[in-house]
């Protein structure tokens, strides 16, 4: 099992920066790959930026530009950094992580909990 801790989320004004923070803990053997998500009320959830397994990054088309993800992986701790944030980036920020474990010896995504990300206007 791979545990995933968010934190950094909150209420900032339009315009306002925000940084996420995620870490992973666990009988991790391995991270394949790592990111953010979102979800806005009535909406589907939606990529954000995630570090593939294939080393790249990539990014949702409503915030390139504005919003950067970073890693520790000596921590299994990613960030993200949001600038120029707008209503519309108002959602739960969920962060995953497709890993495999000592236990299951098999990649499976996992899910955090998910932080709440209010930009009012």
């Amino acid at each position: 099992q791979v545990q995933l801790v968010e934190s950094g989320g909150g209420l900032v004004q339009a315009g306002g920066s925000l940084r996420l923070s995620c870490a992973a803990s666990g009988r991790i053997l391995r991270i394949n790959a790592m990111g953010w998500y979102r979800q806005a009320p009535g909406k589907q959830r939606e990529l954000v930026a995630i570090f593939t397994s294939g080393g790249t990054t990539n990014y949702g088309d409503s915030v390139k530009g504005r919003f950067t993800i970073s890693r520790d992986n000596a921590k299994n701790t990613v960030y993200l950094q949001m600038n120029s944030l707008n209503p519309e980036d108002t959602a739960v920020y969920y962060c995953a992580a497709d890993g495999i474990t000592s236990t299951t010896l098999a990649q499976r995504r996992y899910w955090g909990q998910g932080t709440q990300v209010t930009v009012s206007s």
